[in-house]
């Protein structure tokens, strides 16, 4: 398959990974963060930690979505879900998501309303099918899956849906990546930048890591060839002493983006003053909120939520995870009390979370042979 089998290929892989052991000192580590959730899954379904040289070590980032959500969050919108009449829409990966009052699947069984949909096109469908009912689409993703929420606030206006209503966690990459950066507990040399994102917001926005924290930020595709090609150009800028924003993944993002995309964004969304993250905590203007333009939508306006926090199970270690302090493994819940079937933290939810990939691909060495 084009663009599939030729990024897979095991001669380039092992001739990337010859490369990268060449270009590596053994006299230093190398901590390389990886942002998106996507490519976590791959290094471990393709088992590419294992042909990288011990003193480089993959740190698993905050780049999933679902995973970075506050139990919180997830209460607020199942607190709307079981209102009476009211129809609650999310993508399918919310739907085992736990808050303190069990998931979207528990609340479900216990008779609310709770309906999977590929997208919000679906849902402000299903509002137009349903027009004696209040529908809420619980809207989650960073700048990938924001324009499409946004598409679909403007198309709600212009049709004058009046049951339609959003719950907007849409979070931002680079309030993410700055914080982690100014954290004292993390030291990082270098990230792997999100592929997904970037076809919406490009590589210039990254810049800041390069100009004012002197890490390099290399855009990647998300195969193993991709990743790889990625680490070799990240040592390559760091053999040199330089600090570069770079893209890998040109066959599908360009230095400025998606301009059209960007445009949505802007019209429909403003930046929160602060939006809690797991593990993170308050990340200033780190997320999106509805603009008043669009306000007749905006579910935390016209449903209203209670503003309380609640905290995460204090056993499951999805913080320390998120910000690359532990490893999966390190959780005292890992693969005993915690698992997919049985989730006890979002990490374990979602199939970009680093704890899921980790738990299903344990076993696995790599799958790529010359």
């Amino acid at each position: 398959m084009k663009f599939m089998d030729e990024y897979r290929d095991g001669e380039t892989v092992h001739r990337l990974s010859r490369e990268i052991s060449q270009l590596a000192d053994q006299n230093r580590t190398y901590r390389i963060m990886e942002i998106c959730g996507g490519h976590t899954h791959s290094i471990f379904r393709f088992g590419l930690s294992q042909i990288l040289p011990g003193n480089i070590e993959l740190i698993h980032g905050p780049g999933c979505p679902v995973c970075v959500l506050p139990m919180g969050r997830m209460d607020e919108g199942l607190a709307m879900a079981e209102r009476d009449g009211l129809i609650f829409t999310a993508f399918g990966d919310m739907m085992r998501v736990p808050g303190t009052t069990g998931t979207p699947l528990d609340a479900k069984a216990r008779g609310a309303d709770i309906r999977m949909v590929y997208s919000p096109l679906d849902a402000l469908e299903t509002a137009r099918r349903n027009l004696d009912r209040p529908v809420l689409f619980f809207a989650i993703g960073f700048e990938t899956t924001a324009p499409s929420t946004a598409v679909t606030l403007m198309k709600a206006k212009e049709l004058g849906v009046t049951n339609f209503f959003v719950f907007c966690n849409h979070v931002l990459v680079n309030p993410a990546i700055r914080a982690l950066l100014e954290s004292d507990d993390m030291r990082l040399d270098a990230f792997i930048g999100p592929g997904h994102v970037s076809t919406v917001i490009g590589c210039k926005p990254y810049e800041f890591i390069a100009e004012e924290f002197q890490r390099p930020l290399v855009v990647s595709g998300f195969e193993p060839v991709d990743i790889l090609q990625s680490i070799v150009m990240i040592l390559r800028q760091m053999n040199a002493g330089v600090a570069k924003i770079e893209n890998q993944y040109g066959r599908a993002v360009s230095w400025d983006g998606n301009t059209a995309a960007r445009k949505a964004l802007d019209r429909v969304f403003e930046t929160r003053s602060t939006f809690m993250w797991r593990g993170l905590g308050g990340i200033p203007n780190s997320a999106y909120a509805i603009r008043e333009e669009f306000a007749e939508f905006d579910a935390e306006k016209q449903i209203g939520v209670r503003g309380r926090s609640f905290p995460d199970p204090a056993l499951a270690q999805c913080g320390e995870v998120l910000k690359g302090v532990k490893k999966p493994v390190e959780c005292s819940l890992f693969g005993t009390v915690c698992k997919p079937e049985n989730p006890v933290g979002a990490l374990m939810v979602s199939s970009e979370g680093a704890c899921a990939a980790q738990y299903r691909y344990s076993d696995a060495t790599t799958v790529l042979r010359k």
